[in-house]
């Protein structure tokens, strides 16, 4: 039988019940480890200030359950989580059956619904046929039997409407979804994991990905990264755009050049569709900052933590999980994990450290002005900061931060010492290297500093670090998305001004008003700046980030300094000031 997904996808349009005290915000499918657990399958979130949360959830397994006996998904497991707004309520699936998940689990709602709201439910035989129907389209036995063997072997199963495929790059085949072979025809001797590592947290990841891939074709290895700017492999960008979801990975660890990789992975590519590989070698949780909250029922910090903290269950048996020692969050996250973990921070008295020297565990440290490693037995590597371009001879705190992380999955992912510091000598902050990253130009004297900070810890960490510098007139350009929250972009503009400008020049992104009108993101950035005591004549306001950079790259003189926040026309920036050097 020929599955055709585009068929299925729209095949039943569930009723769902509506009231401003229950509503369901969302139903999608969850393709592996994510919020909740490691499983694949479909997952509901549902809000109410009106119904007490635990009883939502009590009907809800009832009704769950019984659509599940009468389908006949004994083996379909459920999961449930109480946020303060709402509930998140899942069933795990097969992977052949994950568009028929969200109908049942969506079936299963109508039911809960409609007794909470004491309506009248469509009628149940009915209900349960249409879903029966459904997943006799949807299913396809040699999936499963193809995942079966592989999973027995060891070797990761990525998935999705089109394709399967066995294994990571060059250890990889992939197969049409209704061209899935026998276990016996395949060749399971070509086929094999590569080194594979997640990195995620609310600040760092682009550069930790890009720095550990540098580190990886300084040992000789094709490596291949996935960012929210690309899907690069070597020299080649595969694909331009945002893809720290489950589909860049796939793409990137489906390309038979592959020998390692690196993933970006975001907080709603979590949420969203949950991780697609269950073998990585290393995961890395830079830090955790509010950032985002507010979907999915992810409202505090805590709970994006949880989120981030998916990337763990992606590991193989013998995975490392890298971790921030200096984040509190990081940390009481970390000591709740499984995992073999290797701590790392910018202090050599951290405790994590420290309790991790004297049981002979994997970390890592800065001290005297060097980054030291200990592999369990005795500092194997260090490296004075001076020698990492992107520290700025240490400045760039955050930077050690970023170069101590990408150091301990190069270790974790089996690399040697020799590489690991040519790697980390030679990465800089140029467009080239680690685009939109404190990149520096020199205009007629003048240090121009480009970086794509948005959020305020990004932001204040970038501030600090260039606000002492030496300077005879300080030039700023900020901007935000306007599905910033006000408070959120007063914060960030308290945390921009830690870079004590003279000037700042606020200005509009057309592609991120996101609901507010233009001008509004900008007026709440001048009000702060007023407040903080620069004169109104000193924050001009421009329609686009190229018309506000092209205002400072006027004035600029020798000894200026400029920090251009650009989150917009980033290539038409670079630009402007590369004619301008």
């Amino acid at each position: 039988m020929t599955i055709n997904i585009e068929e299925i996808e729209d095949y039943l349009d569930i009723r769902i019940p509506t009231s401003d005290k229950l509503i369901l915000e969302s139903s999608r499918r969850v393709t592996g480890p994510g919020l909740l657990w490691e499983k694949p399958g479909a997952i509901l979130d549902v809000f109410s200030d009106h119904f007490d949360k635990q009883q939502i959830i009590d009907i809800w397994l009832e009704e769950i359950n019984r659509v599940l006996r009468a389908i006949d998904w004994q083996g379909s497991e459920t999961k449930t989580r109480i946020f303060d707004t709402g509930v998140n309520l899942a069933i795990s699936a097969t992977i052949d059956l994950l568009y028929s998940a969200v109908f049942v689990v969506e079936t299963s709602w109508q039911l809960t619904a409609c007794r909470l709201l004491g309506e009248q439910a469509d009628d149940f035989e009915k209900l349960i046929n249409d879903l029966k129907k459904v997943i006799s389209m949807e299913q396809n036995p040699p999936v499963l039997a193809l995942q079966r063997v592989a999973e027995s072997k060891n070797i990761d199963v990525l998935w999705d409407d089109d394709y399967v495929s066995l294994g990571h790059g060059k250890g990889s085949q992939k197969w049409g979804i209704n061209e899935i072979p026998s276990p016996d025809d395949v060749d399971w001797g070509a086929l094999h994991n590569v080194p594979v590592a997640l990195i995620t947290g609310t600040n760092g990841k682009s550069t930790s990905v890009r720095l550990s891939t540098a580190i990886a074709e300084a040992a000789g290895l094709v490596g291949g990264s996935t960012s929210t700017d690309y899907v690069k492999l070597g020299h080649d960008v595969l694909d331009y755009g945002d893809y720290s979801g489950p589909g860049g990975a796939r793409m990137l660890l489906r390309d038979k050049r592959l020998e390692i990789a690196f993933l970006e992975v975001a907080r709603g590519g979590i949420l969203r569709r949950g991780l697609p590989l269950r073998q990585a070698s290393g995961a890395l949780v830079t830090n955790i900052a509010a950032d985002h909250l507010g979907e999915y029922g992810i409202n505090t910090v805590e709970h994006l933590a949880d989120a981030k903290f998916a990337v763990a269950r992606t590991l193989s048996n013998d995975g490392i999980l890298v971790l921030n020692a200096d984040d509190p969050l990081v940390v009481n996250n970390g000591l709740k994990s499984p995992n073999t973990i290797c701590w790392y921070s910018l202090d050599a008295a951290n405790k994590q450290v420290r309790s991790a020297i004297g049981k002979g565990a994997l970390c890592c440290w800065f001290e005297n002005e060097k980054i030291h490693y200990f592999d369990g037995e005795s500092v194997s590597l260090s490296i004075p900061v001076a020698d990492i371009p992107i520290t700025m001879g240490g400045a760039a705190r955050f930077n050690i931060h970023n170069s101590m992380g990408a150091l301990c999955l190069a270790k974790a992912m089996g690399i040697k010492n020799a590489a690991i510091i040519r790697g980390l000598t030679t990465f800089t902050s140029t467009p080239q290297d680690n685009p939109g990253r404190c990149n520096e130009f020199l205009v007629r004297g003048a240090r121009v500093f480009v970086d794509f900070a948005h959020n305020p810890h990004s932001i204040k960490a970038v501030a600090d670090m260039l606000g002492n510098l030496p300077s005879a007139k300080k030039y700023l350009l900020i901007g935000q998305a306007g599905d910033r929250s006000d408070q959120d972009i007063r914060d960030l503009t308290k945390g921009a001004l830690q870079f004590k400008p003279d000037v700042v020049v606020t200005m509009d992104m057309e592609d991120y008003l996101r609901g507010r009108e233009r001008g509004e993101a900008a007026a709440i950035i001048r009000e702060e700046c007023l407040n903080a005591g620069i004169k109104a004549e000193n924050v001009p306001h421009f329609s686009s980030p190229s018309e506000g950079a092209r205002y400072i790259i006027d004035r600029l003189r020798d000894g200026d300094l400029a920090l251009l926040l650009a989150l917009a026309e980033r290539d038409k920036v670079f630009k402007m000031l590369e004619e301008a050097s």
